[in-house]
């Protein structure tokens, strides 16, 4: 493996309340910004952003680690990209009766809604299940290798 320089990888950390799930290096960030999709590479102008619920997927070389985070933020500096996320959990963790449990309550409750309120949260929670089960199922049939040697276990 060639050496690299630590200009040419970003310092990556993703971290909850409750806990680290990242920290380390990475060749590409790709977040779900409430805009759209966020591509993070070496050298990225400073940026802070409002991220959106959906998959984070952190690169290095041809492994990488999927992430769900649920919201939150995501800032830029100096070669280092840090996720303050409001819920987050390796792709691995997702209980996937659990998230098809809480997609099917979501869209009962979304059609039931009384009001823009009710209907915005019911909205906003079937989103975030919906994305708990594509990273849960995409990560399952990919075939890269994940960043262990990275990532932070419990």
């Amino acid at each position: 493996m060639a050496v690299r320089s630590v200009r040419d990888t970003l310092h990556v950390e993703v971290v909850t309340a409750e806990r680290e799930l990242y920290n380390g290096e990475a060749d590409l960030v790709n977040a779900p910004g409430i805009e759209g999709q966020l591509g993070i590479l070496p050298r990225h102008a400073a940026l802070l952003t409002v991220l959106g619920a959906g998959e984070l997927r952190i690169r290095l070389g041809d492994m990488e680690e999927p992430i769900f985070v649920s919201g939150g933020f995501l800032e830029v500096s100096d070669n280092r990209v840090t996720v303050l996320a409001d819920a987050a959990e390796h792709a691995e963790e997702i209980d996937q009766a659990r998230a098809e449990t809480a997609r099917r309550r979501a869209q009962e409750r979304l059609a039931q809604a009384q009001s823009n309120q009710e209907r915005a949260e019911m909205e906003a929670a079937l989103k975030r299940a919906l994305s708990r089960l594509r990273i849960a199922e995409t990560t399952s049939r990919r075939s890269r290798r994940r960043i262990n040697a990275q990532r932070v276990e419990e």
